[in-house]
């Protein structure tokens, strides 16, 4: 642990070199003990010998869902039993869940990184900490953690009932309380609702899926605590994180290769928006390389963050692939931009939730749950459907939004509320 905490405040150039000694291990490691990257290897007529640091990561192809799906048993190294190694999965949020497997000591590694983001914003080792999370992963925390209280985690079950969940969470009366953001926003809501003040962390942290800018200031004003915001995958662990300072996002760079690239895999300039890929400098027993996680986002423009820390700097993360807008005239619109037009509508006080699904190219569909009966649901959609054409500039003959107003939306598979959801392929 002390180790990641110093690497936090190494020279960049130190970092660099630490970067790329570490790449240059892990593929030379995959060749000899992985058969998809060995054959991977001799098809393309590459050594590992032929890539020595970062910017030769794009001599490699880009590593994808489906080629991990279809070529499962060949990514696990041949080094590790996989009897002895522990199966985890992604959420399944979009679809198919991904397996995977780690060996105890990266299990070790992934907690600890995990633990470095949440100092980062002030957490001490014996505060009470109240994650909102899926069942899945209430055995991750071990007995010693549980008997000496330190960094342990408490979990609420997301899949409860919101009423529940501000229940049993006043009675834990978190010092820290952490889950999924959109869990966050619908206990904010609730909590607002029913006037509760019995919860009164000192800071929020979320992750696992995001909301936008207004969204997380409501959060924070109604729990009168910061909103510190983390990005990652389950495949990975913690990618990127807010400090105090929130002047951005600090990429565990020492964990991870994190790349921003275009449509032909090559990286794109800071400020820029690109598809994330990662190289993890820690999975052996499963090796991630060039793998695309599914999401968009930027590298920062700011080099330097006051908290002293030289981990390199993201912006937020824009969505994932299958969330970003795309509309008949082939303008490419953040999800954010959709569900902020939506707060400008004159009825938004009488949206408890609301979901936009985009099932084809010229055809949204929303999902409203009005906190009332006595909406005008026909008013209510003509309005919306005259404002979205007016401020995505389209003809309502091209494009065609349709209104259901409905008892309740669920949460996805992985116990997610996504506001925006993408049909297109």
């Amino acid at each position: 642990m002390n180790g990641l905490v110093r690497r936090a405040y190494w020279p960049h150039d130190k970092l660099r070199d630490y970067q790329n000694k570490k790449i240059r291990k892990i593929l030379q490691y995959a060749y000899e003990h992985v058969p998809f990257y060995h054959k991977r290897f001799r098809q393309l007529k590459l050594y590992p010998s032929d890539i020595k640091t970062v910017e030769d990561l794009k001599k490699l192809p880009i590593l994808r869902k489906e080629d991990v799906r279809e070529n499962f048993g060949e990514i696990i190294s041949g080094e590790f039993n996989v009897a002895k190694l522990k199966m985890r999965r992604t959420s399944g949020s979009t679809g198919e869940p991904l397996y995977f497997y780690i060996s105890d000591a990266e299990d070790e590694y992934r907690k600890a990184k995990h633990l470095r983001a949440n100092m980062g914003c002030g957490q001490k080792p014996r505060d009470r900490w109240v994650m909102i999370t899926s069942p899945m992963y209430f055995n991750q925390v071990t007995k010693l953690q549980r008997m000496i209280r330190f960094f342990t985690p408490l979990s609420v079950s997301v899949y409860e009932d919101v009423t529940s969940q501000v229940s049993k969470i006043s009675n834990l009366k978190p010092d820290v309380l952490d889950g999924y953001a959109s869990s966050l926003l619908l206990l904010a809501q609730e909590v607002e609702k029913k006037c509760v003040n019995s919860i009164k962390p000192k800071m929020l942290i979320s992750g696992a899926d995001l909301i936008e800018p207004y969204s997380r200031k409501f959060v924070e004003k109604v729990f009168g605590a910061p909103f510190y915001d983390q990005y990652g995958c389950a495949e990975l662990e913690r990618l990127s994180w807010q400090c105090v300072e929130k002047c951005g996002y600090h990429i565990d760079a020492d964990s991870i290769i994190m790349q921003f690239v275009d449509e032909d895999g090559e990286e794109v300039a800071p400020g820029e928006r690109g598809e994330i890929v990662c190289t993890s400098l820690f999975n052996y027993a499963m090796p991630f390389i060039r793998y695309a996680v599914g999401d968009v986002g930027k590298a920062s423009t700011e080099k330097d963050c006051p908290c002293g820390r030289t981990l390199p700097l993201m912006e937020m993360v824009e969505g994932r692939k299958d969330s970003i807008i795309i509309l008949p005239d082939g303008r490419a619109l953040s999800s954010f931009v959709f569900i902020a037009a939506t707060y400008q509508l004159s009825f938004y006080s009488s949206i408890e939730k609301f979901r936009v699904i985009q099932k084809e190219i010229d055809r949204f569909r929303f999902l409203i749950k009005a906190k009332r009966k006595d909406i005008n649901e026909s008013l209510a959609e003509k309005e919306l459907k005259s404002h979205f054409c007016r401020v995505f500039n389209v003809n309502p003959d091209d494009v065609r939004f349709e209104v259901e107003f409905v008892d309740d939306i669920s949460l996805d598979k992985g116990g997610k509320f996504k506001i925006f959801v993408s049909e297109l392929k």
